[in-house]
């Protein structure tokens, strides 16, 4: 895609937690969001600040790296996906990785990530993942095993199965009884 006839998104007002424990990777990050006129961008390379930043805070989206020392994204997901409020809960996160197998990815989507990202970052692929998050916000999922972004987020023109989501003309109930979905725009207060 190119973005040289696209206008750029106003992201001056979001509030983005950088959580890397390489300064030049979170120096690097700081850099492309402030070139994406993103003001307030916080940083850490500690799993816990990003945490107590979460508590006290309204951050609109978190990047984090996978592979840190002390907490590691994998736990740091989990902590942020299982916090106690709904709408920090659903605080969207891009995952960074220089580890891409699909596997990997996978993995990263089952824990809850909105978004994966190959390191080394590139300031467009960055972008996009932004856009993608503020244009096309997924509906969140609770399941016994699961809680996170809507892992599906293409449409399958030949699917012959039940539809189920909402917006997808599906009228399928047991999908209602098996899961919770949730946008949380009604108590997310930080996307602007």
């Amino acid at each position: 895609m190119s973005l040289l006839n696209t206008k750029m998104l106003d992201l001056s007002a979001f509030r983005i937690l950088v959580l890397d424990d390489n300064a030049n990777i979170r120096s690097i990050v700081k850099m492309i969001l402030r070139a994406m006129g993103i003001k307030d961008v916080r940083d850490t390379a500690d799993g816990r600040k990003a945490l107590n930043y979460l508590e006290t805070t309204n951050i609109d989206i978190i990047i984090t790296d996978w592979m840190m020392d002390g907490m590691d994204g994998a736990e740091f997901v989990s902590r942020v996906r299982g916090h106690k409020i709904r709408s920090k809960s659903m605080t969207p996160i891009i995952m960074l990785s220089g580890f891409t197998e699909t596997s990997r990815v996978a993995r990263a989507r089952n824990m809850g990530v909105t978004e994966f990202l190959a390191k080394p970052v590139s300031p467009v692929e960055l972008y996009l993942r932004i856009v993608e998050i503020v244009r096309r916000p997924r509906q969140f999922v609770r399941t016994e095993t699961f809680f996170g972004p809507d892992r599906h987020r293409k449409l399958i023109p030949d699917y012959a199965g039940p539809l189920r989501r909402d917006g997808d003309g599906g009228s399928d109930g047991d999908a209602d009884r098996d899961t919770d979905r949730d946008t949380g725009q009604d108590e997310k207060d930080g996307v602007k």
